[in-house]
């Protein structure tokens, strides 16, 4: 199994900007749905960006406007572009992989983590005040 591996977390004042990576091949040539979740501690990892392979983008209200997924298919890289970065924002961030289609409210869902089966081992974002 193809391994999902995320690089670019690290410890940024608030109001910062901070660009996650995510080296995603075959999923991408496979045309999966490709995501970013985050976790804290104690709770369910929360989707935060969502892309179709037609190029379709899904954001929760919490992120909608300051957080960007993008893909990149020569360096079969997926992005995720965070500005304006909140205390909130800290968290474990973790790419991941499903095949076939998503539709944009199901991957809004609480319990949208247990749709994808493909994880990556997570990189750690940490907002200060």
């Amino acid at each position: 199994q193809a391994q999902l591996v995320e690089s670019g977390g690290g410890s940024v004042q608030a109001g910062g900007s901070l660009r996650l990576s995510c080296q995603a091949s075959p999923y991408i040539d496979l045309n999966y749905y490709m995501a970013w979740f985050r976790q804290v501690p104690g709770k369910e990892r929360e989707g935060v960006a969502g892309r179709a392979s037609d190029g379709a983008s899904t954001y929760p209200d919490s992120v909608k406007g300051r957080f960007s997924i993008s893909l990149d298919n020569v360096k079969k890289t997926l992005y995720l572009q965070m500005n304006n970065l909140k205390p909130d924002d800290t968290a474990a961030y973790y790419c991941a992989a499903r095949p076939g289609r998503l539709r944009s409210p199901d991957f809004l869902l609480p319990s949208s983590s247990r749709l994808f089966g493909r994880w990556g081992q997570g990189t750690q974002v940490t907002v200060l005040a």
